[in-house]
């Protein structure tokens, strides 16, 4: 797990104990637009999720890891999803809980650690990001890792009754 630990954070596997975490996060109301979920899980569901949270990347096509801080806290989630690899890709997804959290570094190293590990470990040739037009935190943080916008799936999201553009960024692993 050495690749997988940067200077102010780490990333790790689930454990059974996120479980209550996990639950806060996929039941937020106001994540669901970035996440695709349209209705709440149960501790039920989510705990069978975690029972099988072990399974191989190449197996369920995704990879969901924590992102801890200095003092072990659990502070967000980052995904590789959509994981390809006769095509060598994946899409790239991360979430911080609390605002508070927000706009320190941590979200921009956890992508950053892991976008070294998918390019170095798993051997991808390329990530992709979905970013609301609207959300200029994300497309921001996306832009300064290196990430480059190229493309818009126009009215991609309907959100609050009105239809979204989201923008596509990819990083390619020369």
């Amino acid at each position: 797990m050495v690749n997988l630990k940067g200077e102010h954070i780490y990333l790790r596997a689930l454990e059974p104990e996120d479980l209550d975490f996990l639950y806060e996060l996929e039941n937020n109301p106001d994540i669901w637009e970035i996440s695709g979920t349209v209705a709440p899980y149960s501790k039920h569901v989510l705990k069978l999720y975690l029972e099988n949270a072990h399974r191989d990347i190449y197996e369920v096509k995704q990879l969901r890891l924590c992102i801890c801080n200095g003092s072990d806290d659990l502070v967000g989630l980052i995904d590789l999803f959509d994981f390809d690899p006769k095509n060598r890709r994946a899409g790239i997804g991360i979430v911080i809980r609390n605002e508070k959290d927000r706009n320190k570094g941590m979200g921009a190293e956890a992508i950053e650690l892991l976008y070294k590990y998918a390019f170095s470990i798993l051997n991808l040739r390329q990530l992709y990001a979905n970013v609301g037009e609207n959300n200029t935190a994300s497309r921001n943080l996306f832009e300064k890792l290196g990430f480059e916008q190229t493309g818009i799936k126009k009215d991609w999201v309907l959100s609050g009754g009105s239809f979204k553009n989201e923008i596509v960024y990819q990083k390619i692993n020369n």
